[in-house]
């Protein structure tokens, strides 16, 4: 699949990128990528269904897991026709509406898994350090408060500067790095003035991403604190247990949108694909293994989907 010349492309219409060079191998390579797109759906819907059907569930714990899975199910429904149809040969343009739509959300739902990891943190650190007014701090009413919240952080915020990529001149070639839209993509390819849009979004990633990376790691430290002082060796393990799933949902997140900020930054010499296979790692890892952490972790979880299949066979 070859990449268009910009003066075939409309004024409106951009370019995704694939892997530059394995133009050939698109076909194979959209295999791996339906299965993992396969997995990413049927995971999440999959934790959404077990803790839909099971009573027992119904907790703090289970339904901020459940904003979690949600999350990761838009994620992938809000990238798989992009990157599935560039793979399989079906379009390898994008529309400038569709693309500041799929900007909105990427952006908007990277933000929501964010604030929803902040809220699992606040969640074990109430259960862990405050363990007798768990369920008078943590009811229904403030679990549906915080999802509100984390929801209108996520996509009030980010509507300005989206918007306004709508009214930008983009004179350089319509190629975007990735097989799917990114706001400074969309940046680097404007020839308007950017400077709000650039330092709105850098205050962004400041207030969002990156205080609640600030305020997980002060949880845990109020945690391990907490845990410490704890006598019996057994009930330290056991509350530590909790979080082990938590912990490597932050982790599965963090790293990778560090390792795309690093490339990004510092890899201009790095060849394309390592920017392409980085944003793709961006947008899947995250959804993919959050469903088999907290299957395989969560014994909860774990039982039920045990018995499901059970009585499935």
């Amino acid at each position: 699949m070859s990449v268009l010349p910009d003066s075939k492309i409309s004024n409106s219409t951009f370019l995704l990128t694939g892997f530059p060079g394995l133009e050939r191998e698109y076909p194979w390579l959209s295999i791996p990528f339906s299965c993992i797109y396969t997995m990413v759906l049927s995971g999440n819907c999959l934790v959404l269904h077990v803790i839909h059907t099971e009573p027992s569930l119904h907790e703090p714990m289970f339904y901020f897991l459940a904003m979690l899975a949600l999350t990761d199910l838009c994620m992938g429904l809000s990238t798989v026709h992009t990157v599935l149809g560039l793979l399989c040969g079906l379009s390898q343009e994008i529309s400038l509406d569709v693309c500041i739509a799929q900007t909105f959300f990427v952006h908007g739902l990277s933000c929501m898994e964010s604030g929803v990891l902040l809220a699992m943190a606040f969640d074990r650190f109430t259960a862990i350090c405050y363990s007798l007014r768990y369920t008078s701090i943590l009811t229904n009413t403030r679990i549906i408060s915080i999802g509100m919240a984390i929801l209108g952080r996520s996509f009030l915020f980010s509507t300005a500067p989206i918007v306004r990529l709508k009214f930008f001149h983009y004179c350089r070639p319509h190629i975007l790095s990735h097989s799917f839209c990114l706001h400074q993509d969309l940046l680097r390819l404007a020839c308007s003035d950017i400077r709000f849009n650039s330092f709105y979004a850098l205050a962004l990633v400041i207030c969002t991403l990156l205080l609640d990376s600030v305020l997980i790691l002060i949880s845990y430290i109020l945690i391990l604190h907490s845990v410490l002082t704890i006598a019996s060796r057994e009930e330290r393990l056991k509350a530590l247990q909790t979080c082990v799933s938590h912990i490597c949902a932050v982790l599965v997140f963090y790293i990778p949108i560090i390792g795309l900020t690093m490339v990004h930054r510092f890899g201009k010499h790095l060849s394309p694909a390592v920017h392409v296979l980085m944003g793709n790692i961006y947008i899947l890892f995250p959804p993919l293994m959050n469903p088999i952490i907290y299957s395989v972790k969560t014994q909860q979880i774990r039982s039920r989907i045990q018995r499901w299949f059970t009585k499935q066979n």
